[in-house]
């Protein structure tokens, strides 16, 4: 998943305060504007008319177990129309080719790119538009769900973000995204970080949409599928250059509340799109490209994909 550059400038540092724009202010982007906005950040959101006027008129509502209940002032447009210093592009996969048409490259010049994405392949898509150097890897493990236009209800204790890359470039990201609520660490690899969430989410993806049931049921009464389901997507992992520990993931889910449902399950129920490609599908295209059977994961893709 190398991808190099060479013409192409570093962002310039992060500042403190900075003006960030979010692409697709949903359950996760609404979630950190808000945040970042608490913290005195400038933050922009970009979103569709409804979603704009509502966050003109009543800001980003926020109810968390974990923050507290609030609500955070934000500018919002259909259009990023000036530059800004850090973009989070938190848009469902199914919807980024048409949403980053609302982000014009020459505004991020100096700008750090943070997708927040489910899956692996989007990073491609955002260098080739922006420029490798600004596009910063990343995953966030977060429960967060957007309810109505500006109104966000955060379930998870916490925030987790991983950012791929050295610590020297992005060590003052980090300690932006940590001050404003969002844990965030740096890690060296790529692969491995990238990875470690598509290893994670695919088999609770998969599972609990294609079977209607929340992780508690699926690890109960389907182990043995999700077990198997673990170890085909840690057998991609591993060829990919990621983690591939079976027996850390198992323990996740096991630590999880019984009623948890993942966010494809969430939208399938709601009749929204599913992202089976942008989770499912890139699994399965790694896993052909290294040449390892996946049985399991092939058939739950193809079931969903005929719902």
């Amino acid at each position: 998943m190398s991808h190099t550059e060479p013409l192409t400038p570093d962002p310039a540092p992060i500042a403190s305060p900075s003006t960030v724009a979010v692409l697709g202010p949903g359950g996760v982007g609404g979630l950190l504007a808000a945040l970042l906005s608490r913290a005195g950040h400038r933050v922009i959101c970009i979103a569709g008319d409804a979603t704009v006027r509502a966050l003109r008129h009543h800001g980003i509502r926020v109810s968390s177990g974990h923050f507290g209940d609030f609500t955070a002032a934000v500018e919002a447009d259909t259009a990023l129309r000036e530059p800004a210093d850090l973009c989070l592009v938190t848009v469902k996969h199914t919807t980024l080719d048409a949403a980053l048409d609302r982000v014009p490259p020459p505004l991020l010049n100096d700008c750090v790119v943070l997708p927040l994405l489910n899956g692996i392949e989007h990073t491609d898509i955002l260098r080739a538009r922006y420029g490798a150097r600004r596009v910063v890897p990343a995953v966030i493990r977060v429960e967060s769900t957007r309810t109505a236009p500006g109104v966000v209800v955060h379930g998870s204790p916490f925030v987790d973000i991983d950012l791929a890359g050295p610590q020297g470039r992005l060590g003052p990201l980090a300690t932006m995204l940590t001050a404003a609520g969002a844990t965030t660490r740096v890690i060296p690899d790529e692969n491995a970080v990238l990875w470690a969430k598509l290893a994670f989410l695919a088999p609770f993806a998969l599972l609990t949409t294609r079977y209607r049931l929340p992780i508690g049921n699926i690890r109960s009464e389907r182990r043995e599928e999700l077990t198997a389901m673990v170890e085909e997507t840690t057998a991609v992992s591993r060829a990919c250059g990621g983690p591939a520990d079976t027996a850390q993931i198992l323990a996740r889910y096991d630590a999880f509340p019984p009623g948890s449902k993942s966010s494809m399950q969430r939208d399938a129920e709601a009749g929204r799109p599913l992202e089976l490609d942008a989770i499912g599908g890139a699994l399965l295209r790694a896993a052909e490209r290294h040449g390892i059977p996946i049985p399991l994961t092939t058939r739950l893709v193809t079931e969903l994909a005929a719902e």
